[in-house]
């Protein structure tokens, strides 16, 4: 049994007609033909019920499709995965990002590693679920850059630096660095925010701050992307609390008021993987993180 006619099976359970199959595959319907009667006669079992007009798959043909699509799935990450170790400084990287972090320490890293490996594809993904955990161990992403460590143990965490949350106003609010002094003082603000229910590692940021500050927020607008929030501030339709690492986004119609209060950036990878350029690329995050705010 071969890989090869494992696919050419797949391919007919799902089609469930020879020539239609056969030349989907580019091949002749009697090849297609001879590598289905091999697997059946490899497992003493039939696949397949045949007439003149009509396929369909047996109980054992269709127990078999579920499995094998399954299998060869998993197969495929593992050869995708073996590539990529293979390769040495070429290949591909997938990591993903908070937003946050695009306006300065991503470009920055970006930079780094062109230069330190030009050869290198590099696939960056924000995603929306935040199951970076997930997307690690199932070899969908390689590097997570993220708010939280995630705790695993066949994930290995570092973190890269710390930074302040900051109230975000319009460039004309009457709150400003010098006269600010509690959140209190923007308690009948509309805030847009990302929405507190969630169970994100900002939003339970966010909960926690207010909670010490005693206030209870008036959300007007919930959103989870920075870039959006900005702009809504910037149009005078609320205030916000967001990193300070939005700041390198140059907005000069808002303004950044520092907080008594920090927020970690920390790089997740694979605790046991054997490629080389994932620890190239920690490397070089660490060595990026100790210019930034600590």
């Amino acid at each position: 049994m071969t890989t090869q006619q494992i696919r050419y099976f797949l391919e007919l359970a799902n089609v469930l007609h020879f020539w239609n199959t056969a030349e989907k595959l580019s091949i002749s319907q009697s090849t297609l033909s001879r590598q289905i009667q091999a697997l059946e006669e490899e497992f003493d079992l039939k696949l397949l019920e045949r007439d003149k007009r009509n396929v369909k798959l047996t109980a054992a043909g269709q127990f078999l499709k579920e499995h094998w699509t399954t299998t060869l799935n998993e197969l495929d990450r593992l050869h995708l995965q073996a590539k990529k170790i293979d390769v040495g400084t070429s290949g591909v990287i997938s990591l993903a990002y908070p937003g946050s972090i695009s306006s300065g320490f991503l470009p920055q890293l970006m930079r780094v590693l062109t230069q330190e490996m030009p050869e290198l594809k590099i696939e960056l993904t924000e995603p929306t679920d935040l199951n970076h955990e997930k997307l690690i161990l199932d070899y969908h992403i390689d590097i997570a850059i993220s708010r939280d460590e995630i705790l695993n143990p066949t994930i290995q965490s570092k973190k890269l630096y710390a930074e302040p949350i900051c109230l975000v106003v319009p460039k004309g609010h009457w709150v400003n660095a010098t006269n600010f002094t509690d959140l209190k003082m923007v308690e009948n603000e509309n805030f847009i925010i990302s929405a507190l229910h969630n169970t994100t590692y900002f939003s339970s940021l966010l909960r926690e701050v207010f909670k010490q500050h005693n206030v209870e927020p008036k959300t007007t607008i919930e959103s989870d992307f920075g870039s959006v929030i900005l702009n809504l501030v910037a149009q005078s339709l609320g205030v916000s609390i967001l990193p300070y690492a939005f700041k390198s986004a140059n907005n000069k119609a808002i303004r950044f008021i520092e907080l008594p209060h920090t927020v970690d950036l920390y790089i997740n990878w694979r605790r046991h993987d054997p490629n080389s350029i994932i620890k190239r690329i920690v490397s070089c995050s660490e060595a990026l993180g100790k210019e930034y705010i600590s």
